[in-house]
């Protein structure tokens, strides 16, 4: 941690772990610059935090306004050390309902907003040679499930240019790939948008999952203050980690992954071996 009050700017910082991540920020007394498509939901932080604390205008699919945004930050409080890309939405729907305009709406936010802004802040942390990138993933960047593909291959999309990008930025910063399991946010309540179409053949597959993913609405077991905190752990570690799971749901379900991958790739290994020429 190179500044004794680290200045985070954070995206989609309305509610949910943005909002939570904010308010653990400036309860340590350092910095955030937090932005939202309607930042006035944030004047109670910028009031009890003073000068600490500035609300910013985003729509991270529009370039002019995250050119705006960076530029205000950085003017009123200087250098970004920490970029937290935590815009985003869920969509529910089966790979055959989905809408071609929610499809790419949902990638235009959840992908290349995040892409658009991270390329706005790295000048900056390059010509310093440091900072720290926190990219909100998913445990659904690790596995996939019925109803939430397009979801899903957004954050497996996040999950392949953090990586990159850690290779890439290595000896100038750190990068860290964020992996809530079901947290008590709105990710399922006002925030997801839904396919109006239905496809009565998906009934059980797809169709309940919807429905199981509107029922636990408010009722995820994920805390987003504690999950806020351990991001702060992860900021503050001497090795920061590539991959941050957060909530036991998640642990759980990506060590079975693991396990399900190493049991197909070792099922499958002699076919595998097979493909290449004969030494």
């Amino acid at each position: 941690m190179s500044s004794p009050t680290p200045l985070w700017f954070i995206t989609g910082a309305s509610s949910g772990l943005g909002r939570a991540l904010a308010e653990v920020v400036l309860a340590r007394g350092w910095r955030a610059a937090m932005t939202a498509r309607r930042p006035e939901t944030l004047a109670d932080l910028t009031a009890e935090h003073g000068d600490r604390a500035l609300a910013l205008a985003l729509d991270v699919t529009d370039s002019r306004s995250i050119a705006d945004a960076v530029h205000d930050a950085e003017t009123h409080f200087g250098a970004i050390d920490v970029l937290v890309n935590n815009a985003g939405y869920g969509y529910l729907s089966a790979i055959e309902e989905g809408d071609d305009a929610e499809i790419r709406a949902q990638f235009e936010t959840n992908v290349f907003g995040l892409i658009a802004v991270t390329k706005r802040v790295l000048p900056g942390m390059r010509r310093r040679r440091q900072g720290h990138i926190f990219n909100v993933s998913s445990l659904g960047g690790l596995v996939a499930f019925a109803a939430t593909g397009y979801y899903h291959a957004t954050k497996f999309a996040v999950e392949a240019l953090s990586e990159s990008l850690s290779h890439e930025v290595r000896p100038l910063g750190d990068v860290t790939i964020l992996e809530p399991g079901a947290f008590r946010t709105d990710w399922a309540g006002r925030s997801m948008v839904e396919s109006n179409t239905i496809i009565e053949d998906y009934a059980e597959t797809s169709s309940k999952r919807r429905q199981a993913t509107r029922a636990i609405s408010g009722n995820q077991p994920g805390d987003p203050t504690r999950a806020a905190t351990a991001i702060i752990s992860a900021f503050e570690a001497d090795a920061p980690p590539l991959r941050l799971l957060l909530g036991a749901p998640a642990l759980k379900i990506a060590r079975e992954r693991l396990d399900a991958l190493r049991a197909n790739f070792d099922a499958w290994a002699e076919t595998t071996l097979s493909a290449d020429f004969p030494t």
